[in-house]
């Protein structure tokens, strides 16, 4: 290489090798501080585009988690409804007893139906204002064969969302229950049909006893499914908490940074950032040697 002074050719390339190191160093510095290993586009295309579809999958299955969550609340709030509900039914097929047998007189009976009305009133009362987060769950509202969530407000069986995508045998059920009234019960004065309307004669007491069994086994089989879909539910819940764990393993594989290699990738490019800036230094002082020759 010739000696010149117009072109430092020496210096130019200590200064190229020293903002390569520089730039090698400074990704080192932003991936160790950062913790990822893809930190922008250009550290891998298509590794970013993979993460961020596991992270919406992830966030989605989360979300998924509390939802199932929130849905087995929903499920123990209408369970701990039909429970009180059970009490009265209870309490009616007592008093129908009671009405059933020759020792009271009619006016006794009537007495007895109060309390029997009274009761039925109430299942009906605790059927139209159970609700959880203003959704009515034994008033009827939940108990249509179809789901429509089109309106503002969704009407039919209620709808249980907790997949990452919209696919029926994959991603929600639903959760349908019965009307838990009095009247739907077939029991109390405003029931269209059955035989637990009253128990004012001793006849219909006697009658009574049945059609309270019945609204029973009605009401029985609507906890009995109630219960199924929690314990489902709860599957669900462990079985997105395992996606979620095994995607968030993949994504931390393809995203996060290994310290233990980028540790020793920053003190290589440390190093050759120390020496390019010792040649660099060297470089610079290198033309001094042409002032010899003109006698400098």
């Amino acid at each position: 290489m010739s000696l010149v002074i117009n072109h430092n050719l020496m210096a130019m390339n200590a200064a190229r090798n020293l903002s390569s190191s520089y730039g090698n160093l400074s990704t080192s510095v932003r991936r160790l501080s950062s913790g990822l290993r893809v930190g922008a586009a250009s550290d891998d295309a298509a590794g970013l585009a993979i993460r961020e579809l596991m992270r919406s999958d992830i966030a989605a299955l989360n979300q998924g988690v509390r939802n199932a969550n929130d849905a087995i609340s929903l499920i123990q709030t209408a369970d701990g409804a039909l429970g009180v509900i059970d009490e009265k039914l209870i309490r009616m097929k007592e008093l129908a007893e009671q009405a059933a047998t020759g020792t009271y007189t009619s006016d006794q009976r009537l007495i007895i139906d109060s309390e029997y009305q009274a009761m039925a009133s109430e299942i009906t009362r605790i059927a139209n204002s159970t609700d959880f987060n203003g959704i009515h769950l034994l008033n009827g509202n939940l108990s249509g064969a179809t789901h429509d969530g089109s309106g503002l407000v969704s009407t039919g069986k209620l709808k249980v969302h907790f997949g990452s995508a919209n696919d029926c045998s994959e991603d929600y059920y639903y959760i349908r229950i019965g009307t838990s009234t009095a009247s739907a019960l077939g029991v109390g004065s405003q029931a269209a049909e059955g035989k637990g309307k009253s128990i004012s004669t001793q006849s219909a007491a006697q009658a009574a006893l049945e059609g309270i069994e019945n609204a029973i086994i009605s009401k029985d089989k609507i906890r009995a499914n109630l219960g199924a879909l929690q314990n489902r539910l709860e599957n669900t819940i462990s079985n997105l908490q395992i996606q979620s764990e095994n995607l968030q393993a993949a994504e931390s594989r393809i995203s996060d940074v290994d310290v233990s290699s980028e540790m020793t990738e920053f003190t290589r490019q440390q190093i050759l950032t120390q020496a390019a800036v010792a040649m660099l230094s060297q470089a610079n002082s290198l033309p001094r040697m042409a002032m010899q020759l003109l006698g400098g």
